[in-house]
């Protein structure tokens, strides 16, 4: 310490004033000062040697007063002497004092961060003699300075790794910078971005209004959103979703953060998800939904509500004839080719819909009941081309119904419903032709669920009846043979046609307990006529498809035959051509029917796809000629041509052949001279209860 002083005296002065400021000064230096203080001896080496360490040198590096005159490798472990020395000859090199950081642990074990400032001391060669080391415990100071730099990495790290883009932006709008995933949304890189505005990543269309949510979070509104199309570097629109946020710094916003979602896919899913609720899944057609909507907004818009448009429901005839013997896959198809040639008709005026299965609708706006008629013959014109399918050729009709607005309801469900009433009427009257609602349609025939809950009960409650149509044979004249005819009388209802509640019971599985019903009363009549001596009867029952398909169909009429003790060859089954399209399933049915002694028929015989090689394979009896082909005989060449074909086809093959649907005498007289077997028709008799058949066409016999 003397000595130090005395180095120091000489730059001061050596008065007795002088060196007892001199003490002061240096006493208070380096004894009172909570600073570490050392001072070293630069020896040649170097080395450096302790001259002076104050009190909180020596404690808080934890040496003793042993240490003066000894070296830095005497005295510190090696790591810290090793590390001191480094810092040392630094400033012998630069000759200019060093600063540096370090850190020393406490007995208690505690850490402590020091900044240390060494500066030289020179003799009067000008070289460094001692080197003066001031360290300073800047434990306090490191440790908030590390909690910054780890809360600055932190929040770095939720930026940088955000999947969403961040950008910071001025309050102006310019990019003062960006993280990867900014990069990644818009395909600039993050140093391009610092040279644009966030407005020149925007739409044009979306300016207007992402300004004002910028001005609007200047004003301090956080976390405001908006949806946007930002413009990627490659020029295509990303949808996005946009948050702001200030970013306030000491009380005063100084910038923005700007979030941006891609939310793309999002969209692109919610705007599939918005289809699939308002489109049909199978023709891409408009659904019923759309229809309801469209209909509110024509009928509530203030603007609209006053004009006039028509409500068309479209039904087709015979579908579920094609869907029940072609299969769904072809229904389907046909579905989709229906839906392409209404949608020939549809624009700005014109919309069309599915509702399901085979009902479709059209709304056509400002129309009235004329230009609705012409269009709706339109409709007509576009089934006059056949339907394709695996290369045949079908021929669907459709029935058409119509209601306007406002005169057949102000309301899109009584619209929809006086449609379906039009439709109804339509398919009550033999299709294929339509109708505008009239109010004095409203039916006493309830539509739907009503009707089904009365059909479930009609066996039950005993409302069906078997009526009998004869078929006369044209060269004896005799009467032999019936086809039986299921009539339903409601007890409050009334009658029900076989139209309306046929299609129903196929609808809902109740066709084949009611076939089941028929075949069960058809044995039981050919039994009575038995006993009353009429022995050579025949009776004819139509078979379903949904009941061919039944595994049990065998066993059933072969236990009904066995019930009535009747001859099985009295009784006939007609099937539709459509149900001998899988060979491979309706063969072996028809051949164990074959074997019980049964009459098999063919029903409806040229309006489906029968090939000759059907007719060769199955174990067929009877031909029934459709009545399609006889009720334009004598005016139809090709229909008269038709016919007599499928007589010489029936007749070279060993079958019968009956005509059906024979209403007047020159069909009688063709079918003769064609040598037809049997005709069945209004011309002869319409269906009739028992009873009368037994007084008009059975004679009496005793047994």
């Amino acid at each position: 310490m003397e000595r130090l002083i005395n180095i120091l005296s000489s730059k001061l002065g050596t008065d007795k004033v002088s060196v007892k400021i001199q003490k002061i000064i240096f006493d208070i230096i380096f004894q009172h000062v909570q600073d570490m203080v050392y001072v070293m001896k630069v020896e040649k080496g170097p080395y450096f040697r302790y001259l002076f360490v104050n009190e909180p040198g020596m404690k808080k590096a934890r040496i003793s007063a042993a240490a003066i005159g000894k070296t830095l490798q005497e005295v510190l472990p090696s790591e810290l002497a090793c590390s001191l020395q480094i810092h040392y000859e630094k400033l012998l090199k630069q000759c200019d004092s060093v600063v540096f950081e370090d850190e020393f642990y406490f007995n208690d074990g505690k850490k402590v961060y020091g900044e240390t400032v060494i500066t030289p001391v020179y003799d009067e060669k000008n070289n460094v003699s001692y080197i003066v080391a001031v360290t300073r415990d800047i434990t306090e100071w490191k440790i908030e300075r590390i909690k910054l730099m780890e809360s600055e990495q932190r929040y770095r790290s939720i930026i940088d790794h955000n999947l969403d883009a961040i950008i910071m932006i001025s309050p102006e709008g310019e990019i003062l910078d960006a993280n990867p995933a900014a990069s990644v949304l818009t395909g600039y890189e993050q140093k391009q971005m610092k040279n644009l505005s966030i407005y020149n990543l925007m739409d044009d269309h979306d300016l207007a209004k992402s300004k004002d949510l910028i001005e609007k979070t200047c004003l301090g509104f956080a976390l405001e959103s908006l949806e946007i199309k930002l413009k990627h570097q490659k020029g295509h629109l990303i949808i996005a979703h946009l948050k702001t946020a200030p970013i306030i710094v000491n009380g005063e916003m100084n910038g923005l953060y700007v979030i941006c979602k891609d939310i793309s896919e999002h969209a692109k899913n919610m705007d599939t998800i918005k289809f699939l609720a308002f489109h049909d899944q199978l023709t891409g057609l408009l659904n019923r939904r759309a229809l309801l909507e469209q209909l509110n907004e024509q009928i509530f818009t203030p603007r609209k509500s006053k004009k006039e448009f028509a409500l068309i429901s479209i039904d087709l005839d015979r579908f579920k004839y094609f869907n029940d013997t072609l299969g769904h896959l072809a229904g389907d198809e046909i579905l989709k080719t229906v839906a392409g040639r209404l949608l020939q008709f549809q624009d700005d005026n014109c919309y069309v819909y599915r509702q399901g299965g085979d009902e479709f609708n059209i709304l056509l706006l400002h129309s009235n009941h004329q230009t609705t008629n012409s269009f709706v013959r339109n409709v007509f014109s576009a089934f006059v081309h056949p339907f394709y399918f695996n290369s045949n050729e079908y021929y669907i009709t459709p029935s058409i119904g119509i209601s306007m607005y406002p005169n057949d309801g102000k309301d899109a469900e009584m619209l929809i419903k006086n449609a379906d009433e039009a439709l109804f009427r339509v398919k009550e009257k033999g299709k294929a032709h339509f109708q505008f609602y009239r109010s004095d349609m409203n039916t006493s025939i309830p539509m739907g669920l009503t009707l089904e809950t009365h059909l479930r009960k009609a066996i039950g409650k005993d409302e069906f009846t078997l009526y009998y149509q004869p078929q006369r044979d044209l060269v004896t004249g005799e009467i032999n043979s019936f086809e039986a005819l299921i009539r339903w009388n409601n007890s409050e209802l009334g009658f029900i046609p076989p139209s309306v509640f046929i299609p129903l019971a196929e609808d809902t599985g109740l066709i084949v307990p009611i076939g089941y019903w028929v075949m069960d009363q058809a044995c039981k009549q050919i039994k009575l006529w038995n006993e009353a001596g009429h022995h050579s009867i025949r009776i004819a029952i139509n078979i379903s498809p949904k009941q061919f398909q039944q595994h049990n169909l065998v066993d059933v009429i072969q236990s009904m035959v066995e019930k009535y003790r009747i001859k099985s060859s009295s009784l006939e089954i007609e099937i539709t051509e459509g149900m001998m399209q899988d060979t491979k399933e309706t063969l072996p049915i028809l051949k164990n029917i074959k074997e019980i002694g049964i009459t098999i028929a063919v029903d409806d015989f040229g309006t489906g796809y029968s090939s000759l090689n059907y007719l060769k394979q199955f174990p067929i009896d009877v031909l029934k000629i459709d009545q399609s082909f006889i009720k334009e005989i004598p005016a139809n060449e090709k229909d008269m041509a038709i016919t007599t074909t499928i007589i010489h086809l029936g007749k070279s093959l060993g079958l019968e052949v009956i005509a059906e649907g024979v209403e007047n005498k020159n069909q009688v007289e063709f079918l003769v001279k064609a040598k037809c077997h049997k005709i069945q028709g209004y011309y002869y008799s319409k269906p009739l209860p028992a009873i009368e058949i037994e007084e008009r066409f059975l004679v009496k016999k005793s047994e």
